[in-house]
């Protein structure tokens, strides 16, 4: 069933703060790395060599073990009207140990809106599938979580009709944890309804990933000294 309109403008992270002008744009800085927020320490090439997924199997489930490549590179500043996102465009690439073929791909950006204090997740896999989730965080937050439901308009998850059929996705959340250390490491669920299950499928996955590769500036970002956040 969908959830009620009138709950998704109440939940978390669901402010606006930008008032009735829808067109007057606001000043941003150049400098994407600079003004990431929670999203900061994310910034770079990334690997994570033992993750873990859990998913449904003919009679039962299923755990493998996967390998991932995890690249976010900042983006220029990007305005609907007043309304200010930094960001980071991703690419994860995940095989398991030892093999070439792709176990898992996904694009997409992360976005950090400082006047809504907001994340927003933005997904996409090569199994005609779009999930845009979002949560509240602070500017110098080190954990964070972003959620997406079935039905909602403004944070959703849209499937091609075999998936919706039988495989169809009820919520996702994904919990992020970064540390000063140079690593990070996320927790994501997706809750699948499944034909001939009498329950809901928990499809979980986790990784803890090491920086491998720093981040290449915004084409915006001033050149010629280094960006002011440490850790990127």
């Amino acid at each position: 069933m969908s959830p009620n309109p009138s709950d998704e403008t109440s939940a978390p992270g669901s402010v606006d703060p930008y008032g009735e002008d829808i067109y007057t744009e606001p000043e941003a800085s150049p400098d994407t790395l600079a003004n990431l927020g929670p999203l900061a320490p994310m910034a770079g090439i990334w690997e994570g060599v033992k993750g873990t997924d859990v998913h449904p199997v003919v009679g039962g489930t299923e755990q493998d073990v996967f390998v991932e490549h995890y690249e976010l590179q900042p983006i220029d500043p990007q305005t609907n009207g007043p309304q200010l996102f930094y960001g980071l465009r991703y690419h994860t690439h995940i095989v398991k140990p030892g093999e070439v073929e792709t176990f898992h791909d996904q694009v997409g950006y992360w976005l950090w809106e400082p006047a809504a204090k907001m994340v927003t997740l933005s997904l996409t896999i090569p199994r005609a599938q779009v999930v845009l989730a979002s949560g509240p965080a602070t500017a110098d937050a080190t954990e964070f979580e972003v959620r997406a439901t079935f039905g909602s308009a403004i944070r959703g998850i849209v499937s091609n009709p075999f998936l919706d059929r039988s495989f169809r996705t009820t919520s996702f959340r994904m919990r992020v944890v970064t540390g000063p250390d140079g690593t990070w490491s996320y927790e994501e669920e997706t809750v699948l309804e499944i034909p001939g299950r009498d329950a809901p499928f928990s499809h979980l996955d986790h990784n803890s990933l090491s920086r491998i590769g720093p981040p290449t500036p915004n084409p915006l970002a001033p050149t010629g000294g280094a960006t002011t956040r440490p850790g990127t």
